[in-house]
């Protein structure tokens, strides 16, 4: 077969086409791949710039990171805090869903729109404060994860997703003599894998970013998160960076890492685990977007 020979216009458009990609793709990695040379840099060398390589080569400010006082027991808190936080979340957004979108279910839409209202308005820092201590959450670790066990934003994707599956699918369980449990945990739930997989994303994400419920809430050490624990390093490091060389001297402090590159490490730390699940869970998110953002 012939190859169809391409017209002046196509080929300055996919050049264009092209160049523009590239950008866009050099765009989206340089950051990150900046933040990671720049962490493995030395740090004073660092200071006179860094573009596409190290600048010599340091792990003072990963060793100094994995050196802090209590950071196994911080990642396991936040480990799992992610995981049984999005597990939480995404089984029950997801049965909550289901629910209202089954007529027999009493006062639904009245239910649903109580849902579209707490997207719109947010009573603010003290009333979730007093909130969490009335349900006696301070120093609790259940305060991770309850909270989020509903979000309406991930109500409504999931919502929207189900109402498109074809209602024949459950009708004929129905006949079969299937219950509302039975439909959705042998049907529902695995038709609705590609929208779970994007909820899945967002509530690990945010479960593995959030650390100001830990600053507000807990003072226990042993429930602390590596995200907050971490943000303190970072400010000790500034502390340390601020000081005079005679007051370094007489406090015996030796200065072997620059606030930038302490930054740059965490960044590193914090981001690196969400980037290696995130590609597992790539190929259902732009379905699960689409389909769930196809009517309201």
């Amino acid at each position: 077969m012939r190859k169809q020979r391409l017209s002046i216009s196509d080929i300055i458009f996919n050049t264009i086409n092209y160049s523009l990609l590239t950008l866009l793709l050099i765009m989206t990695v340089y950051p990150f791949y900046y933040i990671f040379i720049y962490s493995i840099s030395d740090s004073f060398e660092a200071q006179k710039g860094v573009f596409l390589w190290p600048a010599g080569f340091s792990l003072e400010s990963y060793k100094a990171s994995f050196q802090l006082r209590g950071l196994t027991d911080a990642a396991i808190v936040s480990v799992l805090r992610t995981v049984l936080g999005t597990t939480l979340s995404v089984l029950c957004c997801a049965f909550f869903a289901y629910l209202i979108t089954k007529k027999e279910m009493p006062f639904r839409k009245l239910i649903y729109r109580f849902v579209l209202i707490t997207m719109y308005f947010n009573a603010g820092i003290i009333p979730w404060y007093l909130t969490m201590k009335a349900y006696s959450l301070q120093n609790n670790f259940l305060l991770y994860i309850l909270p989020t066990a509903l979000i309406g934003f991930y109500i409504i994707l999931i919502k929207t997703f189900m109402e498109q599956l074809p209602p024949s699918l459950e009708e004929s369980a129905k006949i079969d003599g299937a219950g509302y449990l039975t439909i959705f945990t042998k049907i529902i739930f695995p038709l609705s894998m590609p929208i779970i997989a994007t909820i899945a994303v967002f509530a690990a994400v945010g479960q593995w970013n959030t650390w100001f419920d830990n600053f507000f809430l807990v003072s226990d050490p042993k429930l602390q998160t590596l995200q907050l624990l971490l943000y303190n390093f970072l400010s000790q490091t500034n502390s340390i960076a601020g000081m005079t060389g005679e007051e370094l001297t007489r406090n015996g402090t030796v200065r072997v890492m620059t606030p930038q590159s302490v930054q740059m490490t965490i960044t590193m730390l914090v981001t690196l685990p969400i980037v290696l699940v995130y590609p597992f869970l790539q190929r259902f998110f732009v379905k699960g977007i689409m389909l769930g953002a196809v009517k309201g």
